[in-house]
């Protein structure tokens, strides 16, 4: 197995070769994560176990790895070896690609973990995400581990309408807004505030006439 200062020293690849590794066993975070990323078209693994991410992490060559640091023990091999590469330091030459790190931070791990990354001054978001800093942070680390060239594109969230129309119609599929608070989510105008409490009050009365039908019958 290699040193922790030997994870870095890939060379020159490919800009546009981006592979993220996701280490977390919450599958809504999984799915949320791996839809933003493929949305760009970057290569996505991901791995629930602490021991199985060290295997990936001595044998891939990865871009940027994605962790719920609630599965590192702050004192163990895996917390360590990320913090080592996340401290890593650029080339002054550019010319070889850092491995990135970030660390999501759930809200019961806040109390004991976020001392700790603050004081060693790691990379972290907390969940739930707000989608565009999210965005904004892995564009950042990208863009310092030499992968990307400029800010990746927005992705787009639905509304709070758009989510219950299709609650509505195909059934709640909340694993998506469960890990990301989009700002949209709280910017509704006045013309769609009035649209969809109209839409809700002629359901409410097609509700009730179908509630009178079976009353007669």
């Amino acid at each position: 197995m290699r040193g922790t200062s030997d994870w870095h020293n890939w060379g020159r690849v490919p800009v546009s070769d981006v592979n993220i590794l996701i280490i977390d066993d919450d599958s809504a975070t999984q799915h949320a994560l791996q839809h933003v990323f493929d949305t760009e078209g970057w290569r996505v693994s991901v791995v629930p176990i602490p021991s199985e991410a060290m295997r990936e992490l001595a044998r891939g060559r990865w871009t940027l790895v994605v962790v719920n640091v609630a599965l590192t023990d702050l004192t163990g091999p895996l917390f360590t070896t990320l913090k080592t590469l996340a401290q890593t330091e650029a080339d002054p030459e550019g010319s070889q690609r850092l491995l990135r790190v970030l660390f999501l931070v759930p809200a019961l791990a806040a109390r004991w973990a976020l001392p700790v990354l603050e004081r060693e001054s790691l990379p972290f978001v907390s969940k739930p995400l707000h989608l565009h800093d999210f965005l904004e942070k892995i564009s950042d680390l990208l863009i310092e581990a030499n992968a990307i060239s400029r800010p990746i594109q927005d992705v787009h969230l639905p509304t709070i309408k758009e989510r219950r129309h299709r609650d509505r119609r195909f059934g709640a599929d909340r694993s998506y807004g469960q890990m990301f608070a989009s700002r949209e989510d709280y910017m509704m105008t006045e013309e769609e505030i009035a649209e969809f409490e109209k839409q809700e009050e002629e359901e409410c009365r097609k509700r009730e006439e179908e509630g009178k039908k079976h009353e007669v019958l």
